[in-house]
């Protein structure tokens, strides 16, 4: 297979929304692109499947979206509930 030219670009990150519910709650979406967009966030590239979505940006916006990300579901709080799940794969 043949091929003209090869492009690379080492300056890119990756940040990825992950969690079993958002299927079931709409609205998560939407709520993560705006708190990114009002960071400030390119998104480059979207992927998704049923429990993550992930963007690409350029790497000096990770931090940024990271925390954008974070306030927009109240992540940050100083104290935060957390459900946790586990199972033995059987």
């Amino acid at each position: 297979v043949g091929y003209a030219s090869i492009q690379y670009d080492d300056q890119i990150g990756k940040l990825s929304l992950i969690g079993a519910g958002m299927r079931s709650h709409p609205g998560v979406t939407a709520t993560f692109f705006g708190a990114l967009s009002t960071a400030g966030v390119n998104i480059e590239m979207i992927s998704t499947s049923e429990i993550r979505i992930s963007i690409i940006c350029r790497q000096a916006d990770i931090e940024r979206g990271v925390q954008a990300a974070h306030t927009a579901f109240g992540l940050d709080a100083d104290q935060s509930e957390a459900v946790v799940y586990g199972g033995s794969g059987r």
